[in-house]
């Protein structure tokens, strides 16, 4: 295996010395892994266990260890891949603007639902870290959690958590909600889209939504509704809970 990956990583370095071909290569590999793991996906009928985004992560972190990439290389190869990610979440105001008059309706129950959801993320997140001994800082960085990544790194910036860690939670939590979210609610009885797109936009933020907007615009809609609305929430409860952790 070590020879394998030694061997690798004297192709890399030989083909792709230039800074400006790095970016190029890393840019194009992140793009191509994601495509990959779209069209396997579609393949198995859509089939929510089958999530690109965790298997364009995988493909990308095994080049970098074999390739021995440092991550803040790949970091500033596909920066504008994570300036995209907040347009990416705004654009989720289309479906939204379509369905404004059935969101307005059901505003009203659906305003308990997503206090309940975003205190649930944010107390279970912290209670967490504490009961298997983490720390002060972990338990920060794990209370915006279910926040779309770019709002939960800029609530664990305001605390004084760590914004790496807060991400990959906050990645992991969204690919954990899109391949099980509507299962269980479906084996829960739960079929209506509202419910199921509020839900993924609590609970699992963009990648989530991304996935049930593939499925129903309606449930697009409540999707980027529960998006926005539990990172406005969450940014509140965050700091009135910090009272209740020892430092």
């Amino acid at each position: 295996m070590n020879d394998i990956a030694h061997s690798l990583h004297h192709i890399y370095a030989r083909f792709v010395p230039a800074p400006n071909m790095e970016m190029l290569f890393w840019l194009s590999v992140t793009i191509a892994a994601f495509v990959a793991g779209m069209r396997i996906q579609i393949r198995l009928g859509r089939a929510p266990w089958a999530n690109p985004v965790l298997f364009s992560i995988a493909v990308v972190a095994c080049l970098l260890v074999l390739t021995e990439t440092p991550y803040a290389t790949y970091f500033t190869s596909v920066k504008i891949i994570s300036f995209l990610l907040g347009p990416a979440t705004v654009a989720l105001a289309i479906p939204l603007a379509d369905s404004i008059r059935l969101v307005t309706r059901s505003l009203p129950s659906m305003t308990l639902a997503l206090l309940a959801g975003s205190l649930t993320s944010v107390v279970s997140g912290i209670l967490l870290v504490m009961l298997f001994g983490g720390s002060h800082e972990v338990a920060l960085s794990m209370a915006p959690k279910a926040v779309t990544t770019p709002i939960a790194i800029d609530i664990t910036k305001q605390i004084g958590g760590i914004p790496a860690l807060t991400a990959a939670f906050a990645i992991l939590g969204g690919i954990i909600a899109a391949m099980i979210g509507e299962a269980t609610l479906r084996r829960l009885g739960v079929t209506d889209w509202r419910a199921h797109g509020l839900a993924a936009g609590i609970a699992g933020s963009g990648i989530a939504a991304a996935q049930v907007a593939q499925r129903d615009p309606v449930g697009a809609a409540f999707a980027a509704l529960g998006i926005g609305l539990n990172g406005l929430v969450t940014a509140i409860i965050v700091p009135l809970v910090l009272y209740l952790i020892p430092a």
